[in-house]
């Protein structure tokens, strides 16, 4: 089969090259072989492609890259609890070993403690851009049919919910009405975040470099939210906090999706009096900058602020997700749609230039136009069995 892989990546000059390797085979009766529909590209991914910075499995020089998957079921362990043509998309990371891990060994390996977790595609273990793949039932989440179009958002979708999860969870600490929500960045975990808070019946306002007549801004305004574009003096964050406090209200949840650090620690200042900045974002630099510690001190302190960071999800979030949406879809029908704005082949990916994708990339590894047919050939196999 076929498969992007990152090249010699343990020995400092890598490369990206589609190439074959070898089919997976099943090897236990609770494993699935998936073979992969779509794989979506996101900031990690861009990082693995362009800095070379992902960790191959041990003993490797290369890694299959990508972990946002959709795929079908096309053969399945009897101890598995999955049967060919289930839709699916698989959980990430993968619990570390060391036992005295609490959280990894009680099904929570997102707060995993000891950093020794694995993670598809992106750490110590091969991830879903090929053809196939093989999977544990338990790290899999099935998708449902009606959602076939949008399930390699699943993943992407599940870091939103893993969020507004903790947020709650932080929240009931005390009685907790939110009514307005800022959004750093108009990428895709931005605008998903942005149309999350509309869901939530919260007010939604996304604060961006793009330009103010640019899709991102399009789909803000047709969420319902409010689009401000940073204009050209965008790398500084006092203009996020003049934009805010000129909103004239609480800003009672921010949601960092940028990844700039500068911005986190001014999204501090502006944040209303007990609520909730969430940092979704990183980016691999290496910034220093003046704060006015006094001034944070005393206002995390005296209002009762709170500041998490989230990375990662769990199946209980891939499942909200997947609620999540399908209540997109309903309530605002072809929005995901427009969220996909390239979509390409396996072939594409080794040249891939990413400053040419205004916001989402999918790599479809079998065409769009089949998977249709596909899922239903795999389903008639299971009937012709059963009767």
């Amino acid at each position: 089969m076929k498969a992007i892989r990152v090249k010699q990546l343990r020995q400092g000059n890598p490369t990206i090259q589609l190439e074959d390797v070898k089919n997976p085979m099943i090897s236990g009766p609770q494993e699935v072989i998936v073979k992969v529909l779509a794989v979506g590209l996101d900031g990690t991914d861009k990082e693995i492609l362009q800095e070379k910075y992902g960790v191959p499995p041990e003993g490797e020089d290369d890694l299959t890259t990508g972990h946002e998957s959709l795929g079908v079921v096309t053969e399945a362990g009897a101890e598995s609890g999955f049967q060919l043509g289930d839709l699916v998309t698989a959980i990430v990371r993968r619990p570390c070993r060391n036992q005295s891990c609490v959280n990894c060994r009680n099904g929570h390996s997102d707060f995993c403690q000891t950093g020794e977790f694995v993670e598809r595609g992106i750490k110590g273990a091969h991830g879903f851009l090929s053809e196939f793949y093989k999977e544990e039932g338990r790290y899999l989440v099935q998708v449902p049919k009606e959602l076939l179009k949008h399930g390699v958002l699943v993943e992407p979708q599940s870091i939103v919910e893993k969020v507004w999860d903790q947020v709650l969870r932080v929240q009931q600490r005390l009685i907790w009405e939110p009514r307005t929500a800022l959004i750093l960045g108009s990428g895709p975990l931005g605008l998903l975040a942005a149309m999350t808070c509309r869901l939530l019946g919260l007010e939604a306002y996304v604060w961006s470099k793009s330009p103010q007549d640019s899709l991102q801004a399009q789909l803000v305004k047709d969420s319902g939210g409010v689009f401000k574009e940073a204009g050209a003096d965008s790398s500084s964050a006092a203009t996020m906090t003049a934009y805010a406090e000129g909103l004239g209200k609480p800003i009672d949840l921010i949601l960092e999706c940028t990844g700039y650090s500068p911005l986190a620690f001014e999204a501090m200042s502006v944040l209303a009096p007990n609520g909730v900045l969430a940092l979704l974002g990183v980016t691999p630099a290496d910034r220093k900058l003046e704060i006015s510690s006094d001034m944070l001190n005393q206002s995390m302190v005296l209002e009762n602020k709170c500041v998490i960071g989230s990375v990662n999800a769990s199946r209980k979030d891939f499942e909200t997700a997947i609620y999540r949406l399908q209540q997109m879809e309903k309530q605002f029908p072809g929005w995901l749609d427009r969220l996909v704005t390239n979509r390409m082949t396996l072939e594409d990916v080794p040249k891939l230039d990413f400053n040419n994708i205004p916001i989402k990339a999918v790599v479809d590894i079998v065409p769009v136009e089949q998977w249709n047919d596909l899922v239903k050939q795999m389903n008639e196999v299971v009937y012709s069995f059963s009767v």
